[in-house]
């Protein structure tokens, strides 16, 4: 029988919101086929099956904010993505990458909104197998630089 030896990169990131509550940020983030609204480099969001917001639902994501594994950077990177939980009380979602051809193999990454600071904070958590290619400090540098756009963009739209 063979062995799972494939490292695991783990990495959180977390943003404080200036002049929002995490109430206020709450149904942005469990607005799940419409995260292109939020996050700057991504073109696209869509769902493909099931309800938004509801667990097991499916979304569609390109843009440029990972390189495609073809080694092209004209080429859109995309992934397909499943809801797998929802915690309305804790104001937290969580989603795992189903398909992409960004090199991401058993992802899951946890988003949450919190109380804290001047209003709440977004924290973002993900593990995934090591990707070839990549750096886990440049891939968690995309991570804090997506979550600090998003979070500007998520005050500006409950001002």
């Amino acid at each position: 029988m063979a062995e799972n030896t494939a490292a695991k990169w783990e990495g959180r990131v977390s943003e404080a919101l200036q002049g929002a509550t995490a109430d206020q940020i709450w149904p942005m983030l469990k607005d799940f086929f419409n995260f292109h609204k939020w996050f700057p480099t991504l073109a696209n969001c869509y769902g493909l099956s099931g309800t938004n917001g509801e667990v097991g639902c499916v979304r569609f994501c390109s843009g440029f904010s990972i390189p495609s594994t073809d080694g092209s950077d004209s080429v859109v990177s995309w992934s397909k993505e499943r809801l797998v939980a929802v915690d309305d009380e804790r104001r937290r979602i969580r989603y795992e990458i189903v398909d992409s051809n960004i090199g991401f193999k058993s992802y899951v990454s946890t988003i949450e909104v919190v109380e804290g600071g001047d209003g709440g904070v977004i924290e973002w958590s993900f593990v995934v197998e090591a990707v070839e290619g990549l750096k886990l400090e440049d891939l968690v540098k995309k991570f804090e630089t997506g979550l600090k756009s998003m979070a500007r963009r998520m005050e500006v739209a409950v001002q």
